[in-house]
């Protein structure tokens, strides 16, 4: 019988075609699922018809209705495995399929496609500006030791002609995705042994058996990062009928070595870019822990905000589809979970003071006392100092390091300072109050005290970038250490609040025990690479603290539409665009909970509400907690857009008084090493939004951008 495969990027397009092709694909691959290889090969009710002129002889084309084709690899040889890799309009189709060929990767033995006319039109024009260059991108590397990683001949002529970074991106839609990954990583820096490691050994079969180029069918059971093989019309008709949503629980190899790896000695962290697939491998990592044999562990599932912990639920029961599995994993955000460590303490709930109240009390401080720093000063003193290393009494505070802090302050205005903390929480206190740290702080005190009130054997926790130390204490305090208790996922560019911790010395050591995605399975190549320019390519402080990170070798596998920046005379004219854009969208056959709309403020989001609301557009917003199912075009702060995904996504306000936005930034004068920090955590912000983009992202603005906007193509 024969068997179909499919490029898993043949999924991105499925989903973005209108339904009657949809339709046309469905009822296209149940009939292959009725024929016979023979038939199959005999062209029995499908129309597998030759390419002319193509350059690979497997080439066809199948028949989805009058205006569309599917593109299909057949195997020469009478065997019994097709793939089929895209569906394009008719004429298309034929062109699409005529300049490409298929080949096996000498290295990790999977099946690889190029658009080989492009790069043979390409690599002379290279090759003559090449002439007069000083020196090549790869001049480093010998022939053999590019073969050894998967370079084969026609990629490595045209990689010799690279002279620079920007020249090796225009090979990155034609190149095989294998051997431009490799290219890449070594352009960034990367030695051979990393690349072979990182690339090629995590691509590589086990035992991958002889190299034979003409073995499709090995090789496409060698490329499970890329294609997905269906066994039977059950699990073709599963694959076609599953919603957008249930794609993201798919996991990579790269990723799957990671989250099913049988036991980690003590504490593991993931990190990586966005879209990398950080929390996928959460996911998957917590399947593992429930499915061990003979275990009844529970598992908590944690992370920094409701709408996170909301997503993270729905995603865990798509994967596990287990009542009895899912009742033994808590979803919930670590602050929840502390203030459910103190309530069952204390036998009542804490009632918590809100940023408002919060910062109402230290204004008062400063005014009643009279002092030399404002509330932001003073805020912050406490939070990255006093609460970060849980200190207690004045004696602590004047021995304590003020690392991070940009205003020097000598014994005497310590103890000053001092004070008005101690006032600061008796005002709390008086007022039956506590901040979420402060909660944060009794639950770890609780948990320390009694480390047989933790019920939880794993840990899992996800977007890890905004914790802070006094929350890392109570995740600390909810798992004994040993095997397995700590697995840790985040990224350090998405840190949209200020929060610098060393996991080291908060007892989480997890040297040995990193791994570290680069791979983007979401957002687009060009999405990707204009959200970065927002970071002005900035280092940023590591996950644990002890490092920095940058983005270099991150990549993105899909290529799509650049990203859409536009500029409005005044608001009125920005809501109407947006209103255009939005209703395009939904016509081209986007689902409405698949856009969403990001602004900074509230008050544009009511605005932006009551226009696509007046044009016949449902909205939802996502501070209503949403089901994931719901109709809606979904509407969200900034903040709250963290950690989410969506086909299409506008950012809307963009304007140079928002990003940065003064009362969010401390002034350089106060403390000049906050207000670096406060910088980077703007820039962040608006990468983070602009990253939830799977394939479109609109930008607009009215007046005088942002100058973190990347202005430059």
């Amino acid at each position: 019988m024969p068997q179909l495969a499919f490029a898993n990027t043949f999924f991105d397009r499925y989903e973005q075609l209108e339904k009657p092709v949809r339709a046309g694909v469905r009822k296209a691959m149940a009939k292959f699922q009725q024929l016979t290889s023979a038939e199959l090969h005999a062209d029995k009710g499908l129309h597998l018809e030759s390419v002319e002129n193509a350059r690979d002889p497997r080439m066809r084309t199948i028949r989805v209705n009058d205006f569309w084709r599917g593109v299909v690899l057949a195997p020469d040889d009478g065997g019994d495995t097709f793939l089929l890799v895209n569906v394009v309009p008719h004429d298309k189709a034929y062109a699409w399929a005529a300049k490409r060929i298929f080949t096996v990767n000498t290295a990790t033995r999977g099946l690889e496609i190029r658009n080989v006319v492009a790069i043979e039109q390409l690599t002379p024009v290279l090759e003559e500006a090449a002439v007069t260059a000083s020196a090549r991108l790869f001049d480093g590397f010998s022939d053999g030791a590019l073969g050894h990683l998967g370079i084969d001949a026609t990629t490595l002529t045209a990689a010799r002609t690279v002279i620079d970074k920007p020249q090796l991106e225009a090979f990155a839609s034609l190149f095989p995705e294998d051997q431009f990954e490799v290219l890449q990583f070594l352009a960034e820096g990367f030695d051979e042994n990393t690349v072979w490691r990182e690339v090629v050994a995590l691509r590589r079969p086990a035992e991958p058996g002889p190299y034979d180029p003409q073995d499709i069918a090995t090789a496409i059971s060698h490329t499970t990062s890329r294609i997905t093989l269906v066994t039977g019309a059950a699990e073709l008709e599963d694959i076609l009928s599953k919603p957008f949503a249930a794609w993201r629980v798919y996991l990579h190899p790269a990723q799957r070595r990671v989250a099913y790896r049988t036991s980690f000695g003590g504490a593991a962290q993931v990190t990586g870019g966005p879209g990398t697939g950080k929390t996928v491998v959460a996911l998957h990592r917590v399947k593992h822990l429930l499915e061990r044999p003979g275990s009844d562990d529970r598992v908590l599932l944690t992370t920094y905000t409701t709408a996170l912990a909301r997503s993270l639920r729905e995603n865990l029961a798509l994967l596990l589809d287990d009542e009895e599995l899912l009742k033994r994993v808590d979803v919930t955000t670590v602050d929840a979970y502390a203030r459910q460590v103190v309530q069952q303490a204390t036998g009542r709930a804490p009632r918590l003071a809100d940023d408002s109240e919060e910062r109402a009390r230290w204004q008062d401080v400063v005014r009643e006392l009279g002092l030399e720093w404002n509330e932001q000063f003073l805020s912050q003193e406490y939070r990255h100092v006093v609460l970060a290393q849980s200190i207690t009494t004045p004696d602590q505070y004047l021995g304590a390091s003020r690392r991070g802090r940009g205003t020097a302050l000598g014994s005497a205005k310590r103890l000053v300072v001092w004070g008005a903390i101690e006032e600061f929480e008796r005002r709390l206190s008086d007022g039956g109050r506590r901040t979420y740290l402060q909660v944060c702080a009794e639950a770890a005190r609780l948990l320390r005290r009694d480390p047989g009130a933790a019920q939880h054997r794993h840990v899992v926790v996800d977007e890890a970038q905004d914790l802070h130390p006094v929350q890392w204490r109570v995740l600390r305090g909810a798992v004994a250490p040993g095997p397995d208790d700590l697995f840790v996922t985040g990224d350090p560019h998405q840190r949209i609040y200020d929060s610098r911790v060393s996991l080291g010395s908060l007892g989480i050591v997890v040297t040995g025990r990193s791994s570290r995605l680069r791979i983007n399975y979401r957002s687009t190549e060009e999405i990707l690479r204009w959200s970065a320019r927002v970071l002005d390519a900035e280092a940023v402080p590591g996950l644990s603290g002890d490092d920095t990170d940058t983005l270099a070798g991150y990549r993105s596998l899909l290529h799509g539409r650049r990203p859409d920046l536009k500029r409005f005379p005044h608001e009125e004219a920005e809501l109407t665009a947006l209103v255009e854009k939005i209703d395009a969208w939904v016509k081209s056959g986007v689902a409405p909970s698949e856009i969403a709309v990001a602004a900074r403020f509230h008050t544009s989001l009511n605005k932006i509400k009551d226009r696509l609301e007046q044009a016949g557009l449902t909205t939802v917003l996502l501070k209503n907690a949403p089901a994931g199912h719901a109709e809606g075009i979904r509407l969200a702060t900034m903040h709250a857009m963290k950690g989410l995904e969506f086909r299409c996504v506008a950012v809307a306000g963009v304007t140079h008084s928002a990003f940065p936005f003064a009362p969010a930034v401390t002034a350089e004068s106060v403390d000049h090493l906050q207000y670096q920090a406060d910088m980077l955590t703007e820039r962040c912000l608006l990468f983070v939004a602009c990253t939830r983009a799977r394939e479109d992202l609109h930008v607009s603005y009215t007046g005088r951008v942002s100058h973190f906007i990347p202005s430059a193509p």
